[in-house]
């Protein structure tokens, strides 16, 4: 038993990434939002909202460089 009774478990990498899509998609359950506010760390939060960014304009510049050509 490494952990302590009652500390929350660390989130993984894809439940930080499904939190940030669902923050920038704008709906999120309360009951979900409680939870990862438990269990993502504020390093996690930042890395998953810089790369989920950065493939929200990339995404956009290929759209854009798609319809232009």
């Amino acid at each position: 038993m490494d952990e302590e009774a009652g500390k929350p478990r660390k989130a993984t990498a894809l439940q930080a990434a499904k939190a940030v899509f669902w923050a920038f998609f704008g709906v999120r359950k309360g009951a979900d939002h409680d939870a990862d506010a438990v269990s993502i760390t504020p390093l996690q939060a930042i890395v998953a909202g810089l790369i989920g960014a950065a493939l929200f304009v990339l995404c956009l510049v290929l759209l854009v460089h798609f319809i232009t050509s």
